[in-house]
């Protein structure tokens, strides 16, 4: 633990990416993040009706704990997680409880998680660079495809994409051909938006399209959410659930 200059204690959390993704230079090229420890002010944010309603609340909440000078844009989705996660902890403890549904006899019980546990998918660093450029052959069609992985940036604009769309054609969902748009820098080497789009809309076989979103996510750096559970009804275990986050992740009961 650190003092800062405004006397708050501190705490260094590692990341996901192990700072891989970033430039030679980065603030986050280390690998590490300082936060702060939550204080009233922060929930302040998180009481904030305003906030909650637009959508950021958790977003300003990060924000506001990050010590370490960085454009928050920057940050990619899978260290955000880590950040999250961090900061629920030091702001709450690591003892998070919610609501568990048995799948084999639908018993509900009220299941305390230790988020300390909780660790980060392994990564082999020599898959990774600071380019944060990938290739991908499809295993169908066998075009060759460069990728990027996504950060906070890319993500606020592919949402106020799909937004835009939602308004304008109810009903129609665009969210899988928008992500791809934004991850899929080129294909067949040939970079243009408008052929990059005609393949994405018209030539992405279905079975390709599955092969590189599986590909995509085992080689993004993030949290392990998967936990275990043993009903005490009627002793069902589940060796890997995904951990059921709610509004009371941020929010317990008091």
């Amino acid at each position: 633990m650190s003092e800062t200059q405004s006397k708050f204690p501190t705490e260094m959390v590692d990341l996901p990416s192990q700072g891989l993704l970033y430039p030679e230079g980065h603030p986050l090229s280390s690998g590490k993040i300082e936060l702060k420890y939550m204080t009233a002010r922060e929930e302040d944010i998180l009481t904030s009706a305003n906030l909650i309603e637009k959508g950021v609340v958790i977003d300003q909440l990060l924000k506001s704990l990050i010590v370490t000078k960085v454009d928050y844009g920057d940050i990619f989705i899978g260290d955000k997680n880590a950040i999250m996660l961090a900061a629920r902890i030091f702001g709450y403890g690591k003892t998070y409880n919610n609501e568990v549904t048995c799948p084999n006899c639908s018993t509900k019980e009220d299941i305390p998680f230790d988020l300390t546990q909780l660790k980060y998918k392994e990564i082999d660093p020599k898959n990774y660079n600071r380019k944060n450029i990938f290739e991908f052959t499809l295993p169908n069609s066998e075009r060759k495809i460069e990728f990027k992985l996504l950060n906070h940036k890319d993500e606020e604009m592919i949402q106020k994409e799909l937004d835009g769309i939602n308004k304008a054609m109810k009903g129609l969902s665009r969210d899988i051909t928008t992500r791809l748009r934004y991850q899929i820098i080129s294909v067949d080497g040939e970079k243009d938006p408008k052929v990059v789009n005609n393949f994405i809309l018209n030539e992405f076989f279905a079975m390709d399209s599955r092969a590189f979103r599986d590909h995509y996510n085992s080689l993004t750096p993030d949290v392990d959410f998967n936990v275990g559970f043993i009903c005490n009804n009627c002793g069902h275990v589940e060796e890997e659930m995904a951990l059921p986050i709610s509004v009371n992740f941020f929010w317990p009961s008091r």
